[in-house]
């Protein structure tokens, strides 16, 4: 196998495992489930941290959350983007919360390698652009521009994943979307909850 073949086959092999043990994954569990000798990922990679970053980097490779945000309906209402803008985000966070939380911990905090930072610095501002795309076609009717709405859909959903008072399993993008997009201050005409 070609080095190039075997670093891909390594990263495949550690994504699972770093979301089943984190950051404590041993090279030993990285190569039984590479199916090659232990010393194999040292030929490859100069060190278990530089293949643990190399793995978080490819799972949090925001790609498929980009076409899936490019494909919402802009001919749609407002209020359906952000409901489908809102439930995608959140459930990007939701699915890979322990990655992120490896990434920032190993990589912003704790190895300075300013590529790999700048790359993850990158895709955020990718997926940030990409939110505030489903916004921008009613950016007229908006008390804020696209980016800021897009940064508090991003904000809100981050806190409702990582902080103390989130509720990650009863998310509601319907919620979300009226919060941004009504607010919390009853009208003249509606009657209160």
């Amino acid at each position: 196998m070609a080095p190039e073949e075997r670093r891909a086959a390594l990263i495949e092999a550690t994504i699972p495992l770093l979301h089943e043990h984190g950051l404590e994954v041993s090279t030993r569990q990285i190569a039984s489930a590479a199916g090659v000798a232990e010393g194999t990922i040292f030929g490859v990679f100069e060190s278990k941290s530089q293949l643990v970053i190399c793995s978080v980097i490819k799972a949090l490779d925001p790609q498929s959350d980009l076409d899936a945000l490019a494909a919402i309906d802009r001919s749609a209402p407002l209020r359906e983007r952000v409901i489908a803008a809102a439930e995608l985000v959140h459930r990007r966070f939701a699915e890979r919360a322990d990655l992120m939380h490896a990434a920032r911990k190993l990589i912003m905090v704790g190895e300075h390698d300013p590529e790999t930072i700048a790359r993850m610095t990158a895709n955020r501002a990718k997926i940030g652009a990409a939110v505030a795309d489903v916004f921008a076609p009613d950016a007229a009717e908006l008390r804020v521009t696209p980016e800021r709405a897009a940064h508090l859909l991003l904000m809100f959903c981050g806190a409702n994943t990582f902080g103390p008072y989130g509720e990650p399993d009863s998310f509601s993008g319907a919620d979300l979307a009226s919060l941004l997009l009504d607010g919390i201050h009853i009208r003249e005409t509606e009657q209160p909850c």
